[in-house]
């Protein structure tokens, strides 16, 4: 693209050979109206994703990828796609096509309102889950745990699809695993949070990057350093405009706030 584009959608994929290219197809024809650009990050794929992208890139114009040659994690493929990002609005989803890209509208719609300035980011919460049963239950239960350390009105923050401010992102502590608590860490800095519901698809190919007890074992750390970091934040770096509703009535600008939107 030759200018620059308002929203940047960002794809962190391993090994996603068989989902990659109807992936970025159908993103290519929900958003063939608006400015944008898809940002693929390959963390570490060995079985031929990387060359898919070479052809995809090829057909695409508005299509980049980049490549960890070891694998990284998720939270870092998202951080390098958004440092190369031109957008002023992020999308990311993950690269197994389980979050459909006809669902990105959804988490951009609240974004339109200009006067919600202090709108940091909009979470996705799925509907329906395709998952296992064992993996539905052990995700329930971790974010009963979360829900209840952390405090911020979310129950599906592992949700891939999401839309955030990229000046937003930037205010964020970086941990790894940071995606899994996005909400949380943006309610830190006095960004407002807004969840969507939306839609879960099957697996297009290839296996799940997390079993329960891989999930679990890093899961427990990360998540007391979640509620550390709330704890010893001190007043929040990004300072929220004051919301004129009548004479001498003013927000309260230090009340994080979690707005969810009816399905």
């Amino acid at each position: 693209m030759t200018s620059q584009p308002d929203i940047s959608v960002v794809i962190p994929a391993k090994d996603e050979i068989v989902a990659i290219q109807p992936l970025v197809e159908e993103i290519g024809q929900v958003l063939g109206n608006l400015s944008f650009e898809v940002i693929v990050v390959d963390d570490g794929s060995t079985d031929g994703t990387p060359d898919a992208l070479v052809v995809l890139e090829q057909k695409f114009t508005w299509l980049s990828s980049l490549r960890n040659d070891t694998s990284c994690g998720q939270s870092a493929s998202i951080r390098l796609g958004v440092r190369s990002a031109s957008g002023n609005i992020i999308v990311t989803l993950d690269g197994d096509g389980q979050n459909p890209p006809d669902q990105i509208p959804a988490v951009l719609a609240p974004f339109e309102n200009d006067e919600n300035v202090a709108l940091g980011l909009v979470q996705g919460e799925r509907t329906r889950r395709k998952d296992t049963m064992a993996k539905r239950f052990a995700s329930r239960a971790a974010n009963s745990i979360r829900g209840t350390l952390l405090r911020d009105g979310v129950r599906d923050s592992g949700c891939g699809l999401k839309a955030f401010r990229r000046e937003a992102y930037f205010d964020l502590p970086w941990f790894d695993h940071i995606h899994r608590f996005m909400p949380a860490m943006m309610m830190r800095e006095g960004w407002h949070v807004q969840t969507v519901p939306v839609t879960h698809s099957d697996r297009h190919g290839g296996v799940s990057k997390y079993g329960n007890l891989s999930r679990a074992l890093v899961g427990v750390p990360d998540l007391l350093g979640a509620a550390w970091l709330i704890r010893r934040a001190g007043p929040p770096r990004h300072g929220q405009p004051v919301k004129k509703k009548k004479a001498n009535q003013v927000q309260d600008a230090s009340t994080p706030r979690v707005e969810k939107v009816p399905s």
